[in-house]
């Protein structure tokens, strides 16, 4: 995987700051190291672990490494995460009042601040090894540890710890860990999380860029798992959606400086004006300050859920390029009594905790530290309450990510209460140590509903269903902005029922009230089609003009039925005009007169067999059915003249009579002498008869209007001249030239020579 080298590194470190379990002489084993103490803990039957991150950072320094690294000091309070960690507790102390889950048992808990990697490693390694300094025990495998985690709330520290704790068999329970590559259960068998997987977030961005009409878009992401991963699965899915991505570019809000720069430049010369934002709140807030410092307003931003409900965004007078930003989060829920119980919060409650001490001094401006001019602050006098207070820890109007803390605790509780319940034989002994492997099988098959009415459970993967809502960032004032919710995505419902919008107004980018275009090359007009620019995607194209008889479809030319043709706009199919070939076109009036030479020359030879009737040529060839031929063949010739007025019909029935009638003649025929066999002739009639009517088809096709007329009626010409002159004028030329030969003997072959 992608983080393996980083988490063989930190496990090492890990290793070396708590230090392996020592076998002494008397049969003790002893921590090598100091392990890290929990900032917030209570003891317990059974332990819950939690790590979040108190500090968003910490100090600088450079390590010498000639002695062993200690923490670097935690910055800048994270008021949320706090909220995320009383919110666990608030949800222990209910569970532990609550006689129908975990009657016989006493839930504690132990949750770390963290403020960097190495720190997450050593509160992750803590979790599992317990604190004892020593264990009074041959066995050294049964520490006091957790029976699971909760946490943390980014991908790239849970993929770092998680694979470490997966191998104790030890559940991690994420409410923000997002990244799609934490559901390959062969890489993390025991991570859990009550937040959708971002393999759906990506589909579901993706079909809101479709269901806008954004076909060109852009791509910036944090430079890590969750970015990189959640990006490229919204890029997949957004080719098969037939929007493309104009760029994609990834930085580290720690980063150089450069590399922000350019990223920025990439904006300002795109053409594209919807961004797609798949990272932190800490990039996001770097990103649009560089953007707004170079005037590039005109952006239609799209968040990931890791920073578009983020109040340190909404509520900063920096951001007002973020309103109208749109994007997926998980449902917004209510837990009853929270708000009273995060207001209750007092130092005293939490005596050792330094960070608790550290919040009530921001929070009220004084120092609880006695006779010390350190902060040059006032002393704490004992009246602060947080009833008073308005900010981010003690806000509970908008819980989502909260929400997810409360079930991963519930979710661990029910798992508690089934292995409880279903394993029989099994008495609870708050000495022993429960075996993780069974905690871990039942909270794969937890399913249970909250008093909210919220259904809890989690598929093969440990991931949760996919639910979101939609939500649009709209301003209040100058200061503040706020969060309506636009729309629902359920990935449980059929395909094309995922996405639903409600009819709240949107506010879009900038304020306006318009939806951005952002497209490559603009929809083609009526009557044009799609033709790809080459070495462009296929969102970049020209507009080309549709062919004669086609018309434009959504995104193609389409032929039109056979008796329709199409308009000049080509947007439409029209019945073909019927055009005639009349005699005042010269066609017309060419084709009447090779017409009637035909008829002409027919009734010639007819007049020629008539008058030498009782001649042996003409006997030998039965005068009655050359008679009939030669009259078939000049109604043959005149009948091309009703192609020109409304016998089109009769002519047709009119062929496959003459074809009928000649079928008969040549059945009486066959049986003539070898002297009066004319089959030559025939044969040489046929083949022209044929040659025409077979080049005849594709010709009459492919020919418009009266031309199609024009070709049949020269069809019929040629193949009834063919039949003519094949068959008649030899005859003709004996008879008039060669009247010698037109005798008996001659034909009998009897004549001398």
């Amino acid at each position: 995987g992608p983080g393996q080298c980083t988490v063989s590194m930190l496990l090492l470190l890990g290793l070396l700051l708590i230090g392996p379990p020592a076998q002494a002489e008397d049969s003790k084993c002893t921590l090598l190291g100091r392990a890290q103490l929990p900032e917030l803990s209570k003891d317990g039957d059974m332990l819950i672990g939690g790590i979040f991150s108190f500090h968003t950072g910490q100090e600088a320094d450079i390590q010498s490494f000639t002695t062993i690294p200690k923490p670097l000091p935690c910055k800048n309070v994270n008021f949320r995460e706090f909220q995320f960690a009383l919110t666990m507790i608030f949800a222990i102390e209910e569970i532990n009042r609550n006689s129908e889950i975990l009657p016989h048992a006493f839930l504690g808990y132990k949750i770390y601040n963290d403020c960097g990697t190495s720190n997450i490693m050593r509160a992750a390694l803590a979790l599992v090894n317990g604190q004892d300094q020593a264990i009074h025990s041959n066995n050294c495998t049964q520490p006091d540890t957790v029976q699971a985690i909760i946490g943390h709330s980014g991908s790239t520290p849970t993929i770092g710890f998680a694979t470490v704790i997966g191998r104790f068999h030890i559940p991690v329970v994420s409410h923000f860990a997002t990244c799609a590559c934490l559901s390959n259960r062969k890489e993390f068998p025991t991570f859990f999380r009550t937040i959708p997987s971002d393999y759906y977030q990506s589909r579901a961005l993706a079909q809101l860029v479709k269901h806008f009409g954004w076909t060109w878009v852009g791509a910036v992401s944090s430079n890590n798992d969750y970015g990189i991963n959640g990006i490229a699965t919204f890029m997949q899915v957004a080719q098969q959606e037939g929007v493309c991505v104009e760029y994609s570019e990834a930085f580290d809000s720690t980063g150089p400086y450069s590399v922000l720069l350019r990223i920025v430049s990439v904006i300002k010369r795109s053409t594209s004006k919807v961004i797609m934002a798949f990272m932190t709140h800490r990039e996001i807030k770097v990103l649009v300050e560089e953007t707004e410092r170079q005037n590039i307003t005109d952006i239609q931003w799209i968040g990931s859920d890791a920073w578009i409900t983020d109040t340190s965004l909404t509520n900063s007078k920096g951001n007002k390029a973020l309103v109208g930003a749109i994007g997926f989060v998980v449902s917004k829920a209510q837990i009853p009594g929270l708000q009273n119980y995060l207001q209750r919060l007092h130092p005293s409650h939490f005596p050792q905790s330094s960070f608790v001490r550290e919040f009530w001094e921001i929070v009220f401006n004084c120092t609880l530290a006695t006779g010390s001019k350190k902060y040059q602050k006032r002393p704490c006098n004992g009246s602060e309450n947080l009833e008073n207070v308005q900010n981010q820890f003690t806000d509970v109007s908008d819980l989502r990510f909260t929400n997810n803390v409360y079930k991963a605790v519930y979710a661990v509780a029910h798992a508690l209460h089934n292995l409880y319940t279903y394993e029989h034989g099994y008495g609870f002994d708050s000495s022993s140590t429960l075996p993780p492997w069974k905690v871990l099988h039942y909270l794969q098959t937890v399913n249970f509903t909250l008093e909210t009415g919220e259904e809890v459970l989690f598929d093969s993967n440990g991931d949760s269903p996919a639910r979101y809502d939609l939500i649009n960032l709209q301003n209040v004032d100058e200061s503040t902005m706020q969060v309506a919710t636009i729309g629902y995505y359920d990935a449980s419902l059929p395909q094309g029922q995922q996405f639903i919008m409600n009819n709240t107004n949107i506010v879009w980018g900038g304020g306006s009230k318009e939806v951005p275009v952002s497209v490559c090359s603009e929809s083609c007009p009526p009557g044009t089609r799609k033709a790809v620019q080459k070495g462009k995607p296929v969102c970049c194209y020209d507009c080309v003009p549709c062919a004669e008889g086609e018309i434009s479809n959504a995104t193609d030319c389409i032929k039109c039925q056979s008796e329709y043709w199409s308009n000049i706009r080509r947007d439409a199919c029209v019945l073909k005009e019927i055009e005639f070939l009349s005699y005042g076109d010269l066609m017309g009036l060419l084709l009447a007169l090779f017409s009637l030479i035909g008829a002409f020359f027919t009734t010639g030879v007819g007049l020629i067999f008539y008058y030498h009737r009782h001649t042996p040529i003409v006997r030998a060839n039965n005068t009655e059915l050359s008679f009939l031929l030669l009259f078939s063949l000049t109604l043959c010739f005149l009948c091309s003249l009703t192609f020109i007025a409304v016998g089109f019909w009769a002519v047709l029935g009119y062929i496959g009579l003459l074809s009928a009638l000649c079928f008969v003649l040549a059945f009486l025929a066959r049986k003539l002498p070898d002297n009066f066999n004319e089959a030559k002739f025939i044969t040489f009639s046929m083949l022209i008869f044929c040659a025409v009517w077979i080049t005849f088809i594709p010709a009459y096709v492919s020919s418009p209007g009266k031309f199609t007329v024009a070709v049949e009626i020269f069809a019929i010409l040629a193949s009834s001249s063919g039949l003519l002159f094949c068959n008649f004028i030899p005859k003709c030329y004996f008879i008039i030239f060669k009247p010698e030969k037109n005798t008996k003997k001659a034909l009998m072959g009897k004549a001398s020579k």
